[in-house]
């Protein structure tokens, strides 16, 4: 979409008059201004500013926004900019995040004021999406550039991207194009105006040229950095989760609060049990509650020791840790019918430093209200008076505490404060138990369980059961009760196709699901075809978007077909072709997932209540927060905090999280050519990606958790 721009000539005594400030020399060297760390996003309402807010909500940045079409908004000002704190000039901002490269009318006195204060303060902005024009350092498109779509393209980040905020990717930058009837990215691909200084970072062909066209490069004119993007985009799409790192990268010189990383976890459930099979004909589970009066015969899924050094040998060559959430009773059951024989678990047992483990309870029991299973849905049993039938106590503690004697009789290697119940059953579940089972949160305090798990599809967001945080986890699309592709496939018609195909109807009742087909797949070929290509990008995007949560399938899909493994190694190789080796998954078990959210959760709250102050001056960031808050920061490499190292190493700069007594913490930075000390702040460049080497095909890339950081 082409938006009409307005610019503004300024003149330098304009630019001095806007700020309200005294024409003359440079500030002396004692007069260093202070910066505060925090982000002006100016928004119209469109996708791209609200892209950026959303990525610097994440990662934990502070912002200020202003919208554009409010009427009640502050204006744009010198005192809005900036004032004077003890004495000291201080800008309020680090950053400028505009939706195009002037949003105001011409002669506004609101760009001016934005204009003099870059300068002033070496403040760079950020030109969310704009026309290629030569105020924007670029040609117009009809000078041999492209205005259109670009859905599929592969663009690719230049030589100075990959050395300057682009670093952390591997080269390819691909566009999404999920829907051939859907325009998803429009772009204005152009090469830099005549004279103009302008550093393309990210590039794509422009069609019918040999050229390439600029989707994100720098402009520096008239004393001033603009990093100009010219594709639009939402927050959700893959391209810009790739750039969205290194726009704030850009922006903030690589100092500022909050940090980012991609995560993946990968939880299998039900491991030594076996879980019941999907009837193609009866379009039911049966042994499980969907199929009623005991209608079908039971055909379970279970593991092999075959299955165990497949996951083993994927797990090496992947450099990936599955989490093995297991049943010990599945084992006990075993062996109990086969003359105390059970192969699986030997094989585990003996494997079972090679994965990590946690506590699914002994049978796999469902612990929230006693379940009628004689009808579909289900329903909760009531007593006479017409309260809710609750599992009890002693039972909830018997299935904790028996399923960890169980473990740590054969040397598990347990977290002991970590619980996924079966089917996540005691916490609520809408329609039929909208509350917790009452009994829950005392059973847990009696085991000592801190972390317990949560389906992310029904309640996403960490709260406390006792002494407990949930930790919720996404499921995949890879169904419990299908251990072969047609299995798989023909449940997903099932579920995602209407009655006059044979369908459930499901969809036609939700309207708002977005999984529906408009005709079912094939059995043969919908798994890999279809199933696995959706699955592979809702996984990538999660880690993409620097979502710690993990997800989780079930142990019947590492057997037989082994269905799990195709949509694994689309996330990992995916990821794997897209980041620099600088930049690994981060593979953590769940209380350390857990804690992450924990301390984004009080970071959050005290950004949002005004509790955190955070400033540079020259070479040293000074940031206080509530006492018993952790800081996060992103600063760059050789950055010291309180004369010790600060953070872990990541994308090219350090992050991590600091303990807060509630007393200003100081970090230093390393000196850089751009900030000597005693001079006016710059802002400092984004550290230079080391050189990095490729990865071999299928070797996974992954980072430790450190406690503390």
């Amino acid at each position: 979409m082409k938006r009409t721009i307005r610019t503004t000539a300024l003149t330098v005594g304009a630019l001095t008059a806007a700020l309200g400030l005294q024409a003359g020399p440079a500030r002396a060297d004692t007069s260093a201004p202070r910066i505060d760390l925090r982000v002006l996003v100016v928004s119209d309402g469109g996708p791209a500013t609200d892209a950026i807010a959303a990525e610097l909500t994440t990662a934990g940045t502070p912002y200020t926004k202003v919208d554009l079409t409010s009427s009640g908004r502050p204006t744009i000002d010198a005192g809005f900019l900036a004032d004077t704190v003890d004495g000291r000039p201080r800008a309020k901002f680090q950053a400028v995040v505009l939706p195009n490269d002037n949003p105001f009318p011409a002669g506004s006195a609101e760009m001016a004021a934005l204009a003099a204060y870059e300068q002033t303060y070496a403040v760079p902005q950020v030109d969310a999406y704009t026309y290629a024009r030569p105020q924007a350092g670029l040609q117009v498109p009809t000078s041999g550039g492209y205005s259109g779509s670009i859905d599929g393209v592969q663009a690719e980040v230049t030589t100075a991207g990959k050395a300057g905020p682009f670093g952390y990717l591997d080269g390819a930058v691909p566009f999404e194009d999920n829907s051939p009837s859907v325009g998803e990215s429009y772009a204005y691909l152009s090469t830099p105006a005549p004279g103009a200084d302008f550093t393309p970072y990210v590039q794509a062909p422009i069609p019918g040229s040999s050229q390439q066209g600029s989707l994100v490069g720098e402009y520096r004119h008239d004393g001033r950095r603009e990093l100009v993007v010219t594709f639009v985009y939402n927050q959700y799409q893959q391209q810009f989760r790739l750039l969205a790192r290194g726009i704030v990268e850009w922006m903030t010189g690589g100092v500022h609060l909050g940090a980012s990383r991609n995560y993946f976890a990968v939880h299998v459930d039900d491991v030594l049990a076996a879980d019941d099979r999907w009837d193609t004909q009866l379009n039911c589970t049966p042994g499980d509650v969907d199929c009623t009066n005991a209608a079908g015969t039971p055909s379970p899924i279970r593991m092999t020791p075959a299955d165990v050094d497949y996951a083993t040998a994927w797990q090496n060559s992947h450099h990936f840790t599955l989490d093995l959430v297991y049943n010990g009773a599945g084992s006990t059951d075993q062996r109990v019918d086969n003359n105390g024989v059970d192969q699986l678990a030997d094989r585990l047992i003996a494997d079972r430093a090679e994965f990590r483990w946690v506590n699914h309870t002994y049978t796999h029991a469902f612990l929230g209200c006693e379940q009628n299973t004689t009808v579909v849905p289900w329903r909760c049993e009531t007593n006479a008076d017409g309260s809710t039938k609750w599992v009890g106590r002693a039972t909830i503690d018997y299935e904790i505490a028996t399923n960890r004697a169980w473990g740590q009789a054969v040397g598990l290697p347990l977290q002991n404060d970590e619980l996924v119940t079966g089917e996540h059953s005691g916490l609520r579940i809408l329609p039929q138990q909208p509350v917790d089972n009452p009994n829950l949160a005392p059973a847990l305090t009696d085991n000592g369980v801190k972390w317990l798990a949560a389906d992310n599809s029904r309640d996403p967001d960490q709260r406390v059961v006792g002494p407990a945080s949930t930790v919720s986890r996404y499921p995949m699309n890879v169904f419990y009760n299908a251990g072969k592709a047609s299995e798989e496939t023909d449940e997903y018609n099932w579920l995602y196709t209407g009655r006059a195909q044979g369908g459930s109807g499901i969809c036609e009742d939700n309207p708002a699901t977005t999984t529906c087909l408009s005709a079912p797949l094939d059995t043969a070929t919908g798994y890999k075809d279809y199933i696995v290509p959706l699955e592979t990008r809702i996984a990538l995007g999660h880690v993409l978007s620097g979502d710690p949560k993990p997800h989780f399938i079930h142990q019947s899909n590492l057997a037989e077909d082994r269905i799990a493994y195709p949509v694994l190694n689309g996330v990992l190789d995916g990821y794997d072709a897209l980041f620099a080796d600088n930049t690994p998954l981060v593979n953590l078990r769940m209380k350390d997932i857990g804690t992450e959210l924990q301390r984004r959760a009080a970071w959050k709250s005290a950004v949002d209540a005004g509790r955190v102050t955070a400033y540079r001056i020259g070479d040293t960031v000074t940031v206080q927060a509530p006492s018993g808050t952790a800081v996060t920061a992103t600063l760059p490499t050789g950055t010291t905090a309180g004369g010790a190292a600060f953070g872990t190493a990541y994308a090219g700069e350090l992050s991590g999280w600091t303990p807060s007594s509630g007393t200003p913490l100081t970090f230093t930075l390393p000196s850089s050519p751009s900030s000597p000390a005693g001079t006016a702040h710059t802002a400092a460049p984004a550290t230079a990606p080391a050189p990095r080497t490729k990865v071999p095909a299928g070797v996974r890339k992954q980072v430790p958790y450190t406690p503390g950081n």
